[in-house]
Formats: C-alpha cells, structure tokens, sequence
C-alpha cells in the first residue's frame, strides 16, 4: 500500500469524524467551553476557572463519549455529580444533564454554522476505497449519520459505529479501544488489518491498546508530539499528505 502511506498487510481503514473527515473538532471544542464555563460561574461564581478549549479539551473531553468527557472534566475540578439518565433535561444538575446542554448547544452550532469536511481526507477515503481497502467511521457522536449525511459522505463507509451503536452494542467508548475493534469485525478484518486516523489524544490510546496495525495522528492543532507519546506511528497535517508519502508508511 506504499501509495496510500501504509503497511502492505492493512486492508481496512478506520476513520475517527470529527477533526478527521469534517471541521467540528473546534465546533465541539466551543460548546463544551459554552457549556462548561457556564456551569462553573453558576457553581463557583466570578472567580472561577474557565474551561481551557485546548489544553482541557484534548486532555479530558476530545474523542471521548460525551457523559465520559463531562465526567472526565468535572473529576479534574473535584466535582462530581449524579449519573442521571440519557434523558435528563440540558439544565438538570447531572453528568448527563451537562452532556445534554453540551450537545444542544453544538447543534445549534452545526444548524447555523454547517458542517465542511476535510477535502484531503475525502481524496484520501476515495483513494483508499479505489485501491479496494475496507471503510469505517468511528465516531463518539451521536450526530455522526446527521453530519455524514450534510457532506453527502454517508456512501464512503462500509460500517458506522458511532454513539448510537455503541450504546445500542454497550462498547464503552475511547480511550477504550472497543469500538475501533467493532468496526474491524465488522469489516471483517483483524486489528492487525487495520489503520486507525485520529486527532484526539483518546484515539492514540485506543488505537494503541487496541494493537491495531497502524495509527494515525492528524495534527490540525500542533500537538504532534503528544499524538507520538500517545501512540502514533506517524502523524500527519493532512491526510493527503500519505498519497505521496516517499516509499510507502514513514
């Protein structure tokens, strides 16, 4: 596959969505500030300290299913709140009420702002399929068909595992490599089969302790050398970059 950048012995590629296919990592990154920072002022008042849309976005909520993130957070603070249900109210005081404003928030965002993707990662995905390799989008968000289905991407994938199915399968979700394993059985390939693309610190260290055969860091915010320490074999600005990456995987 020294075309595509990859090990000879890959014959399935597993996509991360947001960061990777489509410009919603800052999207998300900006609702969970809203939201965050909003529940802090209320809980600490004037002096508390806002949520940091880089440093505490990539460390405790990126890649991650979203009652994790709020959870994930939250305990870097001392806070800790009531599970709640899936279907508490996005004001209720809960890990899911947060996560519920969160995601309210973040499609009010995708309504008005819309949705792009990356037109290197597209170029990527139809070379990839063009060469006969097996798709998949892994993805936490529960929104994920909704936004393939705006970049008319849905077609690009052979499996979808996403917030939707991995509740529905009980996978918990990144770090956790669960879910990049469910998308490579359902390819039908083994983990050492397949290439993880991530942006997010969670997704190295899935793709790691999953021990897939390759992983890919994409960089859109400078933070190569943390996607190395987190398990990159390469990392990447643009997925583009490996349709001429010199004699095949760096």
């Amino acid at each position: 596959m020294k075309e595509l950048g990859l090990p000879p012995e890959i014959l399935a590629c597993l996509f991360d969505l947001d960061g990777v296919v489509t410009k919603t990592a800052v999207v998300h990154a900006a609702a969970w500030k809203e939201t965050f920072d909003a529940f802090l002022r209320e809980r600490e008042g004037a002096g508390y300290r806002p949520f940091d849309s880089a440093a505490d976005y990539d460390e405790y909520v990126d890649g991650r299913p979203r009652a994790d993130g709020v959870r994930t957070f939250l305990a870097s603070r001392g806070i800790e709140l009531p599970e709640g249900t899936p279907d508490d109210p996005p004001d209720a005081q809960t890990v899911n009420g947060v996560g519920n404003r969160k995601n309210q928030l973040v499609l009010e965002k995708i309504r008005t702002e819309g949705v792009q993707p990356y037109d290197g990662t597209l170029r990527y995905i139809e070379a990839v399929r063009a060469a006969g390799l097996k798709t998949a989008i892994v993805s936490s968000s529960a929104n994920t068909l909704d936004v393939l289905r705006s970049i008319d991407a849905e077609h690009l994938f052979d499996t979808r595992i996403d917030g939707v199915v991995a509740r529905e399968r009980a996978l918990p979700g990144k770090p956790h490599p669960d879910t990049f394993l469910a998308a490579a059985r359902d390819l039908g390939v083994t983990a050492e089969q397949a290439t993880v693309f991530e942006d997010a610190l969670a997704g190295m260290d899935a793709g790691r302790s999953g021990h897939f055969g390759y992983v890919v860091g994409v960089d859109r915010v400078g933070q190569s050398d943390a996607l190395y320490a987190h398990g990159a074999d390469v990392v990447v600005k643009d997925l583009a970059e490996l349709l001429t990456a010199p004699g095949g995987a760096a």
